[in-house]
């Protein structure tokens, strides 16, 4: 009999917002990725249909309404072998409508240019997504 068992998967959404050839970022302020830069986005709650969670996320994280909405890619940044196992739904978007400001899980916001990241502490992940965005065109 093992000892091991099943990691739990959350199912989360994030939204990768650009303009003028620069990305918008949220600095977490909260665990499991406090400190690190990412898309806006977090869990999806249960009921809630993916694009209206990128939507809250993103306006709760950013004060921000996604005008262009637009399903992108999935990405399941947690090791391999971890417990806990986060499915990222990423929705992107080139419109915005509202004044930025960073709220909830978010401490800081700004866009980003790709050279810009590089000197930014990243979640896992979010450096292959920024270059597909912003480089890989």
């Amino acid at each position: 009999m093992s000892s091991t068992s099943s990691p739990q998967y959350i199912e989360a959404t994030s939204v990768a917002c650009i303009q003028d050839n620069r990305v918008l970022l949220v600095k977490r302020a909260h665990a499991p990725a406090k400190g690190l830069w990412s898309f806006p986005g977090g869990k999806v709650l249960v009921g809630e249909r993916l694009e209206d969670a990128a939507r809250r996320e993103l306006k709760e994280e950013t004060s921000l309404s996604a005008v262009d909405l637009k399903n992108w890619r999935v990405s399941s940044p947690s090791p391999k072998d971890s417990q806990v196992q986060y499915r990222i739904n990423v929705f992107t978007c080139t419109q915005v409508e509202g004044d930025a400001k960073a709220g909830s899980d978010a401490s800081e916001l700004g866009w980003y240019t790709w050279e810009e990241t590089q000197h930014l502490p990243l979640a896992p992940g979010m450096q292959q997504h920024i270059f597909d965005l912003l480089r890989g065109k």
